[in-house]
């Protein structure tokens, strides 16, 4: 065979040879891209998003849309080929798999982690919009999850209402933690609770859950950056109870990145008038329970889905701004809001017209 006729065709096997081993060869990158955008406002699937009862409600138009990203599986591989078509792609992302499931982290475990938080965005937000109303809003410290196999497992449940720990009133999940941790590894933390299956009950019937228990939990230890520490198992949070009701409908959606323009939904559709003017705005952005707006993750992907959909404003977490602005898709308006009272103020500009004002995020 002649040498060059011979060349060509092991360049030509190795070329091949290269390109299976990009088919082939798993990569540990995940991708992420712009998922459903959802007016909250309007309906999903033939049924409202928001849905209120108990109270009075009126007419809305426009749109206060959430937006989503879609990511790959835990359990899928990319290859060399998808990963650098993604890095490539402008509207997608190729991230670490870790960044997306880290600690080995299962997508069963990730998708439960992924709806306990959109549950609790819900709640917040529900909490937001009426203290922004003036509705007042009934809460307490709860017991959120008790961690298997540690010291509180079968004395403390989840949903149990601490009252009180080591006899000290407790007013915020924070509480909790303060008073246990001034213990001596081995020690007991006395929890003075009203049982889930008692406070249920007394929800139900409308009145005030009066009997309470006493549980004591001898506390272990836990190393933090080498310091030891002690601790009982579980993590507090907070419930509370509405004055009427507010349901929010929205099925295979996780995450607390929605709660913002869940907050702003209820709270135009309690309120006369028009939010938006019958503009398209859509934004993100995780709220507490008083109103403060936190950063999210995939904020260029939801920017995209969100002027994909025609979204003209877009609410974005003051921490988010400065990457989100880094590549603004044409004809969108970045809106830099910190809590729920700036997003109404920006709203009230964007209806009204006069939008120079707005606060707009900028790359630097």
């Amino acid at each position: 065979m002649p040498r060059r006729t011979a060349t060509m065709l092991a360049s030509t096997l190795m070329l091949i040879a290269l390109l299976c081993a990009g088919v082939f060869l798993p990569v540990p990158y995940a991708e992420m891209s712009p998922g459903p955008t959802v007016n909250t406002l309007g309906e999903h699937d033939g049924e409202p998003v928001l849905r209120i009862s108990g109270h009075k409600t009126y007419p809305t138009d426009g749109h206060l849309n959430m937006t989503t990203v879609r990511v790959t599986g835990a359990d899928y591989r990319m290859n060399l080929v998808e990963a650098v078509y993604g890095w490539l792609a402008h509207d997608n992302k190729v991230v670490p798999h870790e960044t997306l499931y880290p600690d080995g982290k299962t997508e069963e475990e990730s998708t439960q982690e992924n709806a306990e938080e959109f549950s609790q965005s819900q709640e917040s937000a529900k909490v937001a919009a009426l203290k922004e109303l003036g509705v007042p809003v009934r809460s307490w410290v709860i017991v959120s999850t008790v961690v298997k196999g540690s010291p509180s497992e079968g004395k403390l449940h989840a949903g149990d209402v601490i009252k009180a720990v080591d006899g000290k009133a407790v007013k915020e999940p924070a509480d909790v933690a303060e008073r246990v941790t001034e213990h001596k590894p081995g020690e007991d933390v006395v929890f003075t609770i009203v049982p889930a299956k008692e406070q249920a009950a007394a929800e139900k019937e409308n009145r005030t859950a009066t009997r309470t228990e006493k549980v004591t939990i001898t506390t272990t230890v836990s190393e933090d950056g080498g310091e030891k520490r002690a601790l009982v198992g579980i993590s507090a949070g907070t419930d509370h109870t509405f004055p009427f009701t507010v349901d929010i409908k929205l099925a295979d959606v996780g995450g607390p990145s929605a709660g913002l323009m869940f907050a702003l939904g209820i709270y135009d559709k309690l309120t006369p008038g028009s939010l938006t003017g019958g503009r398209f705005v859509a934004g993100t952005g995780t709220i507490d329970d008083d109103g403060k707006v936190g950063p999210i993750g995939g904020i260029e992907m939801k920017t995209v889905g969100a002027r994909g959909k025609g979204a003209e404003y877009f609410l974005t977490p003051a921490d988010n701004c400065a990457s989100a602005a880094k590549d603004t898709p044409e004809g969108l308006t970045l809106v830099k809001v910190d809590t729920i009272d700036d997003a109404l103020d920006a709203l009230e500009d964007i209806r009204s017209g006069d939008t120079s004002d707005l606060p707009r995020c900028t790359a630097s």
